[in-house]
């Protein structure tokens, strides 16, 4: 099939849908206006940071808050501590996520972190309980063969 924009075949999946991703423009290629403005700033870098710099330094906000953000941006992820029980089997998932929510509840956690941390140990929980059912898989068949 050709498509009528382009004059490119298209490419269709089984049962005529058609496969993922867009045929148009490369991966990783860049407008026009993008280009031209690039173009224009090529080599201008150095006069523009100074001149950002030097009007930061006569206290234009937006100019010292542009500095700022460059020279210290915000932070991404930093770790936290606070005690957890032990997790060894999937029936523990409840009193460690009681622990959490208890954390998060004092203010020690910041919700987000609450929530993050809550689906590491949902991970777990899911590994553990994996392991624990492969074991009893495992029991069942040699009780069978026997």
């Amino acid at each position: 099939m050709t498509n009528r924009n382009s004059g490119q075949k298209t490419v269709r999946a089984k049962r005529g849908r058609f496969a993922k991703g867009n045929p148009g423009k490369p991966y990783g290629s860049r407008h026009r206006a993008t280009q031209a403005v690039q173009a224009l700033l090529d080599g201008e870098a150095e006069a523009l940071t100074r001149k950002a710099v030097e009007m930061a330094m006569e206290g234009d906000p937006t100019a010292l808050r542009l500095c700022i953000e460059r020279l210290s941006p915000p932070p991404k992820d930093a770790p936290v501590q606070f005690p957890i029980p032990q997790m060894d089997k999937s029936a523990d998932a409840a009193g460690v996520m009681g622990a959490l929510v208890a954390a998060v509840a004092a203010g020690d956690l910041t919700p987000t972190q609450g929530e993050r941390i809550a689906g590491i140990i949902e991970a777990w929980r899911k590994a553990i309980e994996t392991t624990e059912l492969a074991a009893r898989i495992d029991a069942l068949e040699a009780a069978g063969q026997r």
